[in-house]
């Protein structure tokens, strides 16, 4: 069997196996026959650097040929490459993509956020099949242009919330739809982030760029400026509006991921920066800030807030006083010392809370407990990832066994479903180039604001020429 006829087959199965928009109503997987090894299908990975690092690992351990590295970093580039040295190395994904062409059916993005779009959105018109980090993207009009090439080209696709493939998420998830919280009408999340500078200005003056840096892919998209020894490369550039997308975008589409997917929380119609001392010249995002979505009624489920909170806010104590009296220790403790930080999820149901003290969502509580002490779990209508492993092993292999034809479920944080969840949580960052306490209303259809239109240059960007998607 030739390898091109063999990426054919995996394109023309992809179709069938991409799933939709994430109400899932699957049941446990149903495992086909393992294929063989000359069906191995073939990847380029772009950013190989601390979580690329590991997605590319992760990948390679499910039986895929890592043809391709590359980053913008070439030391970062030869480590990994000592891992893989039989992959190309490159250190732009453009020249990569055109240079692998046919010869790669999976391509991973492990890139800063505002490249995201421009790799995976080239990838995916080539039909490849991507697995891209989260936030799924920089913009909200990327968001949608993410899902709707994905859907349009037919490819496999997941985005890098790893909780998604935790049993305790699907767990939780079914939960909360049985209804054995009640009617819900706020969810509260809070976020030990960010953990990067924010709040601060672009520094003055411009330093020599590595000679083992290309500056120019690293900017990528975004406007040209110059280079500053560790502002922005490699791990501060999360605060930095112009490449990442602050605390809200680094952690909501783990935190709200549980939430979201029980409650079909997307396309709120209205988002407020409850608190927000607003963009730092532009530059960066607030050092901590509180934003309230809103939510309608959504086929049949009770209108519903959200509050999020981040850089040590926290929910009122009506709240806090319903959580775990361990819980509350380590919630006075941070009020004592700021660097404790904690990070919660509570679901407040008009029956009784459900409370998930884990990231993810993987592990949750039903509160009061006494209440719940003879709890029966529904019956499970979603389906459980049979591989053994971490949850990021899990979501990749979920990803390459979708790619392969042998797990019939397929993704469950495809580009459908992700690209919703990502569209919802970038639209809290438009509420901060607002300011505190405007009511921003939101049009998820046309992806514009009626009566805050300022704010709504921000829901694409001008990409630098040559950078185009």
């Amino acid at each position: 069997m030739s390898r091109k006829s063999t990426r054919r087959k995996f394109i023309g199965q992809s179709a069938a196996l991409t799933a939709g928009v994430g109400y899932w109503a699957g049941t446990s997987p149903n495992l086909m026959a393992q294929t063989s090894a000359l069906q191995a299908p073939a990847a380029a990975c772009v950013g190989v650097g601390g979580k690329g690092g590991s997605d590319t690992s992760h990948i390679s351990e499910n039986g895929v040929s890592i043809v391709g590295l590359c980053d913008v970093d070439g030391n970062t580039l030869t480590k990994k490459g000592r891992e893989f040295p039989d992959a190309k190395q490159f250190q732009d994904f453009r020249e990569m993509l055109e240079n692998l062409g046919d010869k790669v059916d999976i391509v991973t993005v492990s890139t800063p956020d505002h490249c995201h779009a421009a790799a995976a959105v080239r990838a995916m018109r080539m039909k490849k099949h991507v697995y891209c980090q989260k936030p799924l993207t920089w913009s909200i009009g990327e968001a949608r242009m993410m899902r709707e090439t994905a859907e349009e080209n037919g490819v496999v696709t997941q985005m890098g919330n790893q909780g998604t493939s935790e049993n305790g998420l699907r767990e939780a998830v079914e939960v909360i739809r049985s209804g054995a919280i009640g009617d819900v009408e706020s969810v509260h999340i809070w976020s030990n982030r960010p953990v990067w500078p924010q709040g601060i200005g672009r520094p003055d003056g411009a330093d020599p760029v590595p000679e083992s840096l290309n500056w120019d892919a690293w900017i990528g998209p975004a406007p040209m400026r110059p280079f500053k020894n560790g502002v922005y490369h490699s791990f501060k550039w999360r605060g930095w509006v112009d490449f990442g997308t602050g605390a809200l975008g680094d952690m909501a589409c783990h935190t709200t991921n549980m939430p979201v997917m029980a409650l079909k929380l997307w396309d709120p119609i209205a988002v407020t920066a409850v608190k927000n001392p607003g963009l730092f010249e532009g530059e960066t995002f607030p050092g901590s800030s509180s934003l309230m979505f809103e939510f309608p009624e959504r086929d049949g489920l009770a209108p519903c807030k959200f509050y999020w909170y981040d850089g040590g806010n926290l929910p009122g104590d009506d709240i806090i006083s319903q959580l775990p009296d361990s819980f509350q220790k380590r919630i006075d403790q941070q009020k004592k010392n700021p660097n404790r930080k904690t990070s919660g999820a509570v679901v407040v149901g008009s029956k009784g809370l459900l409370f998930s003290p884990d990231d993810y969502g993987a592990k949750y509580y039903l509160l009061p407990e006494d209440k719940y002490k003879d709890f029966k779990k529904p019956e499970q209508t979603l389906p459980r990832i049979p591989f053994k492993g971490g949850g990021d092993q899990r979501q990749k292999w979920e990803f390459v066994s979708t790619i392969k034809g042998e797990y019939e479920p397929g993704t469950m944080s495809n580009f459908g479903y992700a690209g919703r969840l990502t569209e919802t949580i970038l639209v809290g960052n438009l509420a901060m180039r607002a300011g505190e306490g405007q009511r921003i209303e939101w049009d998820a259809k046309t992806l514009t604001s009626p009566n805050v239109p300022e704010v709504n240059k921000f829901v694409n960007r001008d990409y630098r020429k040559g950078w185009e998607i």
